[in-house]
């Protein structure tokens, strides 16, 4: 039986350096869990009910953004309990780390890329995971210095 892994992101940057992991999905029980605007609509079309989305938000929207968020949070409690994964592959941002945090506390395994965008700082997210992810891979070198306990991955392009 195939291992159950549930990869998830943002749009935009975060869901394309995730994209770039499609050759692993065919060897796993995979779900794409991203957030859902007009870019997103081909993922189903493509992986049809391996699917799911988030509520899309940036921090950019100071007033709606904490409701957003407390929404993802109780969509993160209902497609941790769907899919049930054993691993948790994520690229971040902020959709991502609801369903880490939770998926930690129940037992699944956590893979966190920092993104490629960043050569000399951290992310929010990655702050917050860097301290219970079980892998926590950096794409720069540079990156080491920041993340001392990560591994160095290379690009993922």
């Amino acid at each position: 039986m195939k291992k159950k892994v549930l990869f998830i992101s943002s749009t935009g940057g975060h869901l394309s350096e995730l994209l770039m992991l499609e050759p692993m999905f065919k060897k796993y029980d995979f779900h794409i869990i991203t957030e859902k605007d007009k870019s997103t609509t081909f993922l189903e079309k493509k992986y049809k009910d391996k699917v799911g989305y988030m509520i899309y938000g940036t921090k950019d929207h100071p007033l709606t953004y904490p409701f957003k968020l407390l929404g993802n949070c109780f969509k993160s409690i209902y497609y941790y309990f769907k899919i049930k994964p054993e691993f948790i592959v994520t690229t971040g941002v902020h959709t991502a780390g609801p369903i880490c945090c939770l998926g930690k506390m129940l037992g699944s395994r956590i893979i966190y890329i920092e993104t490629f965008a960043n050569i000399h700082s951290k992310t929010a997210t990655g702050r917050l995971i860097y301290h219970f992810a079980d892998l926590f891979v950096v794409q720069w070198q540079s990156m080491l210095k920041i993340y001392p306990k990560a591994t160095y991955g290379g690009w993922i392009y």
